[in-house]
């Protein structure tokens, strides 16, 4: 056998290491991953069952003492199940990746490249690929509907839940919208949809057209005026943060683009269309969660898989053949839902 495979026999290239590697690599991509929105819960299937309950919230009458009382009635219970999007990823580490190849040494000093080295770079690339899908699917669930890459639909929240999506126009283009009075709206439905939820605030992902028109609208420009000349505008993104109408907005820049079937690159797609917002409530206790179905192995048939470990799993490296190098199989299982879907709101200006 060839020395190259001897090497990727050892501990170091094994499934559990190199998950591990992959885990150790930061989820630094994306906003919606730093807000902490979407609770991590790991499941041992592919699909995950939600139990719609309507609970039945009426007045109570007034009996006389002894009188029978008024009887309970119970909520009715619908089961809805959700495949869990299963995302495959493979490359490959050739022996002419690394043959000749240099790389820095942790003193600075110039050697050649390893296998362990090369592989654990070509590992945080295709963690990023994952890092950036998963972006992508927790700002869909945002907006209502899971979409794949080539934009069919995974899953339609509001379809699944039988509700319809409120939306605001907030007229930017004309002088005298009571922007405040529109932001009232949206934070008043919130309240209004929570059924037994609580919030403890709203915040706004605006695109970079939206939110320029809504900064420089004449009944918020004063206040984002004010805002700006705050003692931390200097170290400050205002961009990353501005609450106005008890809503806090902030313009979000996400996109990303995909390889389409005959090899080119498609057009960067924006996670939050030209022209749009998308509010959501923040501070809930169960309304926003990241299921984490097991990955396609032998090992992890039925078994929930570890928080730590749960987003990108990595397979045994698969040896090619003549001994040129290793395959690598990387996959995530990612379902981001929004179980009060009537809590999402999209916002628009018609001028």
């Amino acid at each position: 056998m060839p020395e190259i495979l001897d090497i990727f026999n050892q501990d170091a290239f094994s499934a559990s290491a190199l998950t591990g590697n992959i885990t150790l690599v930061p989820n630094a991509y994306g906003r919606i991953n730093a807000l902490g929105l979407f609770r991590p819960e790991p499941i041992a299937t592919t699909t995950v069952t939600v139990i719609l309950e309507n609970g039945v919230l009426n007045l109570l009458p007034t009996r006389p003492r002894g009188a029978p009382a008024t009887l309970g009635i119970r909520g009715r219970q619908r089961p809805k199940a959700f495949p869990v999007p299963h995302i495959p990823h493979e490359d490959s580490v050739l022996a002419t990746d690394v043959q000749n190849m240099l790389a820095l040494t942790p003193t600075g000093i110039a050697g050649l490249e390893t296998v362990l080295g090369f592989l654990n770079r070509k590992l945080i690339v295709m963690r990023n690929k994952h890092a950036i899908t998963l972006e992508k699917l927790r700002m869909d669930a945002l907006k209502g509907v899971i979409r794949d890459y080539d934009g069919s639909v995974i899953l339609d929240l509001f379809a699944a839940f039988g509700v319809t999506q409120q939306v605001v126009d907030f007229a930017l283009g004309t002088a005298s919208t009571d922007v405040l009075g529109k932001c009232q709206d949206v934070t008043g439905y919130m309240e209004d949809n929570l059924l037994g939820e609580t919030m403890t605030g709203v915040r706004a992902l605006a695109s970079p057209e939206w939110f320029r028109k809504f900064t420089t609208h004449a009944s918020v420009k004063e206040a984002f005026k004010y805002y700006q000349s705050g003692p931390q505008i200097l170290r400050e993104d205002v961009r990353k943060g501005f609450t106005f109408g008890g809503i806090t907005f902030e313009e979000y820049r996400g996109s990303a683009s995909y390889v389409q079937e005959d090899g080119t690159t498609s057009v960067p797609e924006r996670f939050v269309p030209a022209g749009d917002v998308r509010f959501f409530p923040l501070g809930t206790t169960d309304t926003f969660t990241n299921y984490w179905a097991p990955p396609d192995f032998w090992s992890a048939v039925n078994q929930a898989p570890a928080i730590g470990d749960a987003e990108v799993f990595v397979a045994p490296l698969e040896p090619k053949k003549f001994g040129k190098g290793m395959d690598i199989h990387t996959e995530s299982n990612p379902l981001p839902l929004v179980k009060r879907p009537a809590l999402l709101v999209r916002g628009t200006t018609s001028n």
